[in-house]
């Protein structure tokens, strides 16, 4: 199971995810705890999301069998990863802005609302459907070999683990609403100033981890 957790913090490197949390930060006024609120009830309800597909998902896995077997223990799954990790890291070379998609994603978040974790509902879906180190995570789960009710039973870990690097980042963007003068503010603020710099070291960061687990499930 250690492989599926592996490729659920994969999943945590979630751009669009982060982007919106940093956008709220910038947005939110100082005091009241309007931020926190509405981190909180984005981030729960992306979990929600990603826990719910990823269950779907491992049932779907676990109806089909002997067949996921057979990919994850075989050469195709390790290639898949490191074509996926190529994929990536050429795509990341071509750029892009997804400026204007954080801008109408910040709609719902300016107050604490129940549209919040709806939002935060859809884009967990959202970025899970369209993920490969997601689905690839679940296969693995599915032929872990351990019983069903210890394998559904780590889907709220598995959900969690998809979630740690935009909870970290939340957090810290709370430590630099307080702190602005501090180390991490000023690392907050060239990443700000330097975002293309940010997007590609991030997406390369998929592209090595996906090509590394990729290589070393092939030897």
């Amino acid at each position: 199971m250690l492989g599926a957790l592996w490729l659920a913090f994969i999943d945590s490197i979630n751009l669009l995810l982060i982007a919106v949390i940093v956008a709220v930060g910038i947005m939110a006024p100082r005091g009241g705890g309007r931020y926190g609120k509405v981190t909180s009830l984005l981030i729960a309800g992306d979990w929600l999301g990603v826990a719910a597909l990823a269950t779907l998902m491992l049932v779907i896995f676990d109806s089909l069998g002997p067949a996921v077997q057979r990919f994850v223990d075989g050469p195709v799954f390790g290639i898949v990863l490191i074509a996926t990790g190529v994929v990536t890291g050429l795509l990341a070379l071509r750029g892009g802005d997804n400026s204007a998609l954080v801008a109408r994603i910040l709609g719902p978040l300016k107050t604490p609302n129940p549209l919040t974790m709806l939002t935060g509902f859809i884009l967990g879906l959202v970025q899970s459907a369209t993920s490969m180190p997601f689905y690839g995570g679940l296969a693995l789960l599915s032929a872990a070999g351990v019983d069903p009710a210890t394998r559904y039973a780590t889907i709220p870990l598995y959900a969690t683990v998809a979630l740690s690097l935009p909870t970290l980042t939340a957090l810290l963007v709370a430590w630099v609403r307080e702190a602005p003068d501090s180390a991490a503010g000023r690392g907050f603020e060239w990443a700000r100033a330097n975002p293309r710099i940010v997007t590609l070291a991030a997406t390369w960061a998929v592209s090595a981890l996906l090509i590394g687990l990729g290589v070393i499930h092939l030897a």
